[in-house]
């Protein structure tokens, strides 16, 4: 199996042009209550192409983003680097690199899944100010909607990666375990892309799980993904929903 810090090196244009961004409102849930996000520097933990680093960067927030793969930290600092505030670092979520009590807001965003565990619970609260928040972030494809479940039904037939390394499976127990007790809250917002068929395959061509292009399923995946999209498309595009989810709390230590 591919080194999980591997996995999107030969995918980064892909996720670039057709990964999702994140609500407005979900920022915002990050500094509700008259806090000031020109004041407050954040750790974006498994930052890759800097999608979320770029919504704290655009809210005034200074951010460190942390990025073990080099190609996606590459996209990123092409990407970032004029804006003043943020900061490029190799490292991953069990070793940052960064200074201890350094930050008060740690972020993950579409990455926990990938490193959920004691030694990365440590090292958030390590880096984390006395009093900061942890806040972990994931667009959850919206599985109540048809096109979502034809879509997840074709990945389990056709992708074998798809069970392995499918965020879905981790669950609220297993996120609330990086939080104190009783301080996690749950925000759930509505997301939604405007996909044609380049951007629905170049969705798929995104995700981990995704078949190899030169594989016998990646071909079954796109004659099939295809059929999909005739059944579901109006006007040339399809509504690809997402329920975007943020836990946010501090970390337990």
């Amino acid at each position: 199996m591919i080194d999980s810090r591997e996995r999107f090196s030969d995918r980064v244009a892909d996720y670039v042009r057709f990964r999702p961004g994140y609500p407005p409102e979900l920022v915002s849930a990050l500094f509700e209550g008259g806090v000031d996000p020109a004041g407050l520097r954040a750790a974006d933990i498994g930052s890759g192409t800097g999608i979320f680093t770029r919504l704290l960067l655009e809210r005034g927030v200074a951010v460190t983003g942390v990025e073990p793969n080099a190609n996606m930290r590459a996209a990123a600092e092409s990407w970032l680097q004029p804006i003043e505030k943020f900061t490029s670092l190799e490292g991953t979520a069990e070793n940052t690199g960064l200074e201890k009590a350094g930050f008060d807001l740690v972020t993950a965003a579409q990455a926990f899944h990938w490193f959920h565990n004691t030694r990365t619970r440590a090292e958030f609260a390590r880096i984390l100010k006395p009093g900061g928040r942890l806040a972990l972030i994931w667009n959850r494809r919206r599985l109540s909607d048809p096109l979502q479940r034809s879509y997840d039904a074709l990945l389990r037939e056709l992708a074998p990666e798809y069970g392995k390394v499918n965020h879905l499976t981790l669950d609220d127990d297993e996120i609330g375990q990086f939080f104190a007790t009783g301080k996690m809250t749950l925000s759930c917002f509505d997301n939604r892309q405007q996909l044609d068929f380049e951007g629905l395959l170049g969705r798929l061509r995104s995700a981990s799980y995704c078949p190899s292009e030169d594989s016998r399923e990646y071909s079954a995946l796109v004659a099939k993904l295809q059929q999909l999209f005739s059944r579901h498309a109006i006007d040339g595009v399809v509504r690809f929903a997402y329920d975007s989810h943020l836990y946010l709390g501090p970390v337990a230590r």
